[in-house]
């Protein structure tokens, strides 16, 4: 099918963005990857397109003196390949080799994802567990949110449809950290069926702090705070880990749907859990 008759903005600056998003059934386009598919099967059928792909402020990562700030139109691609990014954030590399196809990662971007709001995908997941806070500019100014703010639901967000998502913004770590991630999905270049990633610090071999995050197992990521809890002061071993592995699971209740049953995904929780956390202990070690 082919998408209904829209009108097509194509805005320079922010404040002509906010303009023209001034219309009573406007969307913002970025890569497209997700939105497109959707009008073509007519799922939505936005009255005009706002295309923010000319304003060239949305599209830098830079360091900032607190963290790094990614900008919107940042295509995954990009994320992957940056050595700002490589050098404090190495789980951005290791997430984006799962997103999508090459042609997925070249278009779409950090933004589109995060808007989106799969709770299987890669972006939210990783903001989450960086603890990171995005960037909204509408006609009052610019706010910040929190990921726990920001994600409402699948495919559902707290921004409104006359904002703008501008930015993220990734805290540096104070600490000599290692990260990992993975997931399971169906078929290469799916969305997961389970994602984890996870942020480990030790001092003096001791587990000083530790993050575990969870994607495709709620409506939005979520973290495994009692797991994490727990670990937090204990010798940094695999065998620590293993004792505290089964809270990985606490409060979970993930649903059935066609692709995988709520057993299978808790099983997979618990195995993937394990590799990550053991693939920054073998790092450490």
């Amino acid at each position: 099918m082919k998408p209904a008759a829209f009108e097509y903005l194509r805005p320079k600056t922010l404040a002509d963005a906010l303009a023209a998003l001034d219309h009573e059934d406007a969307k913002i386009i970025a890569g497209g990857q997700s939105l497109l598919p959707m009008m073509n099967f007519r799922l939505v059928q936005p009255e005009r397109l706002v295309d923010i792909n000319q304003i060239e402020q949305l599209n830098q990562i830079e360091k900032t003196d607190t963290g790094i700030r990614i900008g919107a139109l940042v295509r995954h691609a990009e994320a992957a390949r940056s050595s700002l990014l490589a050098e404090h954030f190495p789980i951005i590399a290791k997430a984006m080799v799962h997103v999508a196809h090459v042609a997925i990662r070249n278009r779409g971007t950090v933004a589109g994802s995060m808007c989106h709001a799969d709770p299987s995908a890669e972006w939210p997941l990783l903001v989450t567990l960086l603890d990171g806070e995005i960037e909204i500019l509408g006609n009052s100014g610019t706010r910040s949110a929190k990921p726990f703010e920001f994600f409402l639901a699948p495919l559902v967000t707290e921004i409104e449809e006359t904002e703008i998502l501008t930015a993220i913004h990734l805290p540096l770590i104070a600490n000599p950290c290692r990260m990992a991630f993975d997931e399971i999905a169906q078929r290469a270049g799916d969305f997961a069926a389970v994602a984890v990633g996870t942020l480990v610090c030790v001092e003096g071999n001791i587990f000083s702090e530790i993050r575990l995050c969870l994607g495709g197992v709620f409506d939005t990521p979520v973290r495994a705070f009692a797991f994490e809890n727990a670990l937090i002061g204990q010798p940094a071993s695999v065998e620590s880990i293993e004792a505290a592995l089964p809270l990985v699971l606490k409060d979970l209740e993930p649903n059935d749907d066609i692709h995988a049953s709520a057993a299978y995904r808790l099983s997979l929780v618990s195995a993937l859990a394990r590799r990550v956390l053991f693939d920054t202990i073998d790092e450490m070690m």
